[in-house]
């Protein structure tokens, strides 16, 4: 495979037989990383179920990926929960050409909510005691994924960016950097103003943050 555009009938039509097999509550989404990462999704069957549609946004996993800092093997069989309190069970199969770059991928978000809320033998059905809980997020606004990237990086540094100091500041570039947030269109302008600080400083920040680790220290 040299690019998603290239396999989308396939894609296609592997998308409608899954959605097809598993019902309404399957959202099943092929994206293209060649895409301007607001507008990723090429295809989407029963869109309702994440809110989405063709033209949207992905994911911060696929971020996360295409920066390097997530591995590129497949997830399977996780647990997601949508920006309603919905439970997804989730899985990211990613698309590589023959050089073995992740160049797109093929989900699918299957909602659970209703299974856990039936009887108990369901439950064991649905097996979610087993099933470690993972933080993505569902947008249809590539904004809005940065703006849960920005809170996801100040939650973690525990400072509004006016109490920051230099030191956590930097931590916050480099927890966004990590997650893919800078591979956003027009992210640079929208953390300056964030943080308020002009480019330059951001552009130093960031070549300082590539030196350190998640929790700041030097690596």
């Amino acid at each position: 495979m040299e690019s998603v555009s290239q396999t989308l009938p396939l894609l296609r039509e592997l998308a409608q037989g899954i959605a097809a097999q598993f019902g309404e509550r399957c959202e099943v989404v092929v994206h293209d990383w060649s895409q301007p990462y607001e507008s990723t999704i090429v295809h989407i069957e029963h869109g309702h179920v994440t809110g989405r549609k063709v033209g949207d946004p992905g994911t911060n996993l696929g971020l996360e990926v295409m920066r390097g800092t997530s591995e590129g093997g497949h997830r399977q069989n996780y647990v997601t929960r949508t920006k309603d309190g919905r439970l997804l069970r989730s899985t990211s199969i990613y698309l590589k050409n023959d050089a073995g770059t992740a160049i797109g991928a093929l989900c699918i978000n299957f909602d659970i909510s209703e299974l856990l809320a039936a009887e108990k033998a369901l439950q064991g059905l649905v097996g979610m005691q087993e099933l470690p809980p993972v933080q993505e997020s569902f947008v249809s606004n590539v904004g809005d994924l940065l703006d849960s990237l920005i809170q996801e990086a100040e939650d973690a540094v525990g400072r509004p960016p006016a109490l920051m100091s230099r030191e956590e500041r930097i931590r916050f570039i480099a927890l966004l950097d990590r997650k893919g947030a800078f591979l956003i269109k027009k992210a640079g302008e929208k953390v300056c103003a964030y943080l308020g600080i002009s480019k330059y400083t951001l552009y130093s920040d960031l070549e300082e943050a590539k030196g350190t680790d998640a929790e700041g220290e030097q690596s």
